[in-house]
């Protein structure tokens, strides 16, 4: 014990004692000093217990800077997942379908849909594997509009 009370170090190792007696989970904990910087080490079960233990430790000792090096198990990894089919035709892309009528143009579908002509790149594009050229739309063709 010091003159004026106990010293940095005795507050942090005192403070790192009782931390780990609170039932936190917290294993191996221990505190590495560099003036008034703690490093915290260990293990513990969770993000949850962690944040606790910093939490606790934090309210028993005054520190210019905390730094929190508990490590916390990664997760397990997910089970492997059954392979996907995938089929010869692509699914449509979200949105609607529309048909292609007498006098359509892209610019006019992209004005019913979007309200702004200009926006016809948009549906040219969710259906380039139909469309070679905006200019050339047929009657009939079914075209995605992209939301």
């Amino acid at each position: 014990m010091g003159l004026f009370g106990k010293s940095f170090e005795e507050k942090v190792n005192e403070a790192v004692a009782q931390v780990a007696a609170k039932g936190l989970g917290a294993r191996n904990l221990s505190a590495k000093i560099a003036g008034k910087v703690v490093t915290l080490t260990g293990e513990c079960p969770g993000l949850e217990a962690k944040t606790k233990i910093m939490e606790a430790f934090n309210a028993l000792v005054e520190t210019e800077n905390t730094i929190n090096l508990i490590k916390v198990p990664a997760p397990a990894a997910a089970p492997a997942a059954a392979p996907v089919k995938v089929e010869a035709s692509p699914a449509p892309a979200a949105g609607k379908v529309y048909e292609v009528v007498a006098g359509d143009t892209l610019s006019g579908i992209a004005k019913k849909f979007y309200g702004k002509a200009s926006l016809y790149m948009k549906i040219f594009e969710a259906n380039r594997d139909i469309l070679d050229n905006p200019d050339k739309i047929k009657v009939g063709q079914k075209l995605r509009i992209p939301d």
